[in-house]
């Protein structure tokens, strides 16, 4: 699952859907009826020497290409390679035809011209005018908005309080046309965006409301130390580290965020970097994790690290309540975070379940629509008393038929004894049993025994 690609600084793979029961299942079984519900997702990075063609595009469910840039309210490709290689990527489709491939607007260099873009009407639909026509120019299949950071500071955007609002009015025009291109065409376009991890991020949106136009939610699980600290750290671990010195983050936090903002769990992608951060003259104490250093984290390849570590220079480390691996170079005082086949195999487990409710749970505001339902609600209600009645005559008749109607005692004691012994036994295994078959189905065939 890890490809060579020594310039894919920006290139990351994104699993979706493993959001739900943390630590609930141990095993992973995808039936294939639900691969349609998984996404894997890569962002390709235009501006990198890179060629596109080398993806292998029967292993991603979709593909960002990254980034245009907002030239005077409108999304404009600007590198001279940027068609070529668009070409060449839209090429795979003849590989992959389920695949869909996006284009990516903004990212973290060319972000400082959104908030100016969603501030007006006229400008918000000038935006997501000219944002369909583009995709559609270049065969397209939706488009991604990577806005770094609504109300904050990005690398140098510009911004201001009512982005909040602002950024839902954009997300509305640009749907909105999406939504007429695709009745013309008889094709479903989609919309997503990419999204921070931390507090401040959730706190300068509004997702409740905002992931109404999205397909799904791409969060930037990485990064989390970056090229701004001068202390080590892991910049893409699931959970929080027991080691953590600074204040740090986590994939699951990330995610935990989102959900708590209102977004439905079914919509969040966790982003998985393909490139780590490396930190130099890093104090020695605990193999040089969460250590001050004379310099930033900076971005290195995947590639590259492999060759660190068969130089034989490195010895490879473990953070098991982090659930993150890093490489220490004792002699030369060298740091790396990275990520490994572990780490990603890990968060599939993590998070991943094969239930068919639970790849597509409810959201919030589909429970509250039903609670609203007062009659399915007494329906319910009824449904439970007429089986606790009938249940309760049950208990009586059975021993009462035996005794009084065949005088055959015996048998009934006999059958009780082993009835309660499999109850027993079934109540010791039943938790991980239905954990690996689907308890929709499970519920099905209990009650026809009960019914029979």
């Amino acid at each position: 699952m890890i490809y060579n690609i020594k310039t894919a600084v920006k290139f990351t793979f994104i699993f979706c859907n493993i959001i739900l029961f943390f630590g609930c299942s141990t095993e992973i079984e995808i039936k294939n009826k639900n691969n349609s519900d998984l996404k894997v997702i890569g962002y390709v990075a235009g501006y990198e020497d890179f060629d596109p063609s080398l993806v292998d595009a029967n292993k991603l469910t979709h593909i960002n290409y990254a980034f245009a840039n907002i030239v005077e309210g409108e999304p404009k490709f600007e590198l001279t390679t940027d068609s070529i290689k668009i070409s060449k990527l839209i090429a795979l489709k003849k590989i992959n035809p389920t695949s869909k491939i996006l284009y990516s607007i903004g990212g973290w260099v060319w972000s400082n011209n959104f908030s100016h873009t969603s501030a007006y009407k006229e400008s918000r639909i000038k935006f997501a005018i000219s944002s369909v026509k583009l995709m559609k120019k270049h065969g397209f299949d939706g488009v991604d908005l990577d806005w770094e950071f609504p109300g904050q500071r990005g690398e140098d955007n510009d911004f201001r309080p009512s982005d909040k609002e602002n950024f839902n009015l954009l997300l509305e025009e640009v749907r909105n046309e999406l939504e007429k291109q695709g009745a013309l065409d008889k094709k479903h376009y989609l919309l997503t965006i990419a999204t921070g991890a931390d507090q401040a991020y959730i706190d300068n949106t509004d997702l409740k409301n905002a992931h109404k136009y999205l397909d799904f939610i791409n969060v930037m699980c990485y990064d989390f130390y970056h090229g701004w600290y001068y202390q080590t750290g892991h910049h893409a671990n699931l959970y929080p580290s027991n080691k953590e010195r600074f204040k740090g983050n986590s994939g699951h936090e990330a995610i935990t965020r989102h959900i708590n903002a209102g977004v439905p769990s079914n919509k969040l992608i966790m982003g998985i970097p393909f490139y780590g951060r490396y930190w130099g003259k890093v104090k020695t104490e605990n193999e040089g994790l969460y250590q001050t250093s004379m310099t930033t984290g900076i971005i290195v390849p995947y590639w590259d690290i492999l060759q660190k570590i068969s130089s034989g220079d490195f010895i490879k480390s473990y953070d098991s309540s982090a659930k993150a691996s890093y490489l220490w170079n004792a002699s030369d005082s060298i740091f790396i975070s990275w990520e490994t086949p572990k780490e990603i195999e890990h968060k599939l487990k993590s998070y991943l379940h094969h239930r068919e409710f639970d790849v597509n749970p409810m959201s919030k505001d589909q429970i509250d629509e039903i609670i609203k339902n007062k009659q399915a609600i007494y329906l319910l209600f009824l449904s439970n008393i007429i089986s606790g009645f009938a249940q309760g005559i049950s208990m009586i008749a059975i021993p009462w038929y035996f005794i009084e109607i065949v005088e055959q005692s015996e048998y009934f004691a006999f059958g009780y004894i082993i009835i309660t012994f499999l109850t027993l036994f079934w109540g010791l295994y039943a938790g991980a049993l239905i954990d690996r078959y689907s308890r929709k189905n499970i519920f099905i065939i209990t009650n026809f025994i009960k019914l029979l």
